[in-house]
């Protein structure tokens, strides 16, 4: 069998951290600032962590 081929726009999207959790940026960050509040903008701003039903999903397209 070939190997698998690292999915790289995940790969450009996601992290795992040290625990073996994905790591992701925040969503709508992009454009149309001007009517969200700084308060949003900042919290946008971290990342988070990628829930347990999409990760099983998103393992399938990092083999790292």
């Amino acid at each position: 069998m070939p190997k698998m081929k690292t999915h790289r726009g995940a790969a450009k999207r996601l992290r795992k951290t040290g625990s073996g959790k994905l790591k992701r940026n925040k969503a709508y960050k992009s454009h149309i600032l001007t009517k969200k509040s700084p308060k949003t903008k900042m919290n946008l701003r971290k990342s988070a962590i990628v829930s347990d039903g999409d990760a099983k999903r998103i393992a399938q397209l990092l083999p790292y």
